[in-house]
């Protein structure tokens, strides 16, 4: 009888410690393997690395002093809207990351009558 309340004790004990693993370590994992994905994806449309790489060359190959210019002025405001884009996402990224993590502590502290 005693080995048996032991026993039960020590797997609800290693289920919880499961649970946690699996709710903060696994899906962190998968968490941040999504985000870089979703980035990669939007990438194809701002282009950011793209833009960096040409930033100094001229738009549609035009070398006159005009298509220098714009073509920096351009690939400014392509990469100020780009930053702000990745900002946007990252900050919505990381306020539901930062909310998952809460959701375990919330419901203990709900249940525990802590509020």
């Amino acid at each position: 009888m005693n080995f048996s309340l032991a026993y039960l004790a020590g797997r609800f004990v290693y289920r919880i410690s499961d649970f946690f693993h699996h709710w903060y370590t696994d899906a962190s994992r998968v968490f941040f393997h999504k985000f870089v994905s979703f980035l990669e994806r939007v990438d194809r449309t701002v282009a950011l690395r793209v833009t960096l790489k040409f930033f100094f060359q001229p738009l549609y190959k035009d070398y006159t002093v005009i298509g220098r210019i714009l073509g920096v002025v351009f690939r400014t405001g392509r990469l100020i809207v780009g930053v702000a884009v990745y900002a946007l996402i990252s900050a919505i990224f990381i306020f539901i990351y930062v909310l998952w993590l809460a959701v375990p502590v919330i419901l203990i502290l709900y249940v525990l009558g802590a509020r």
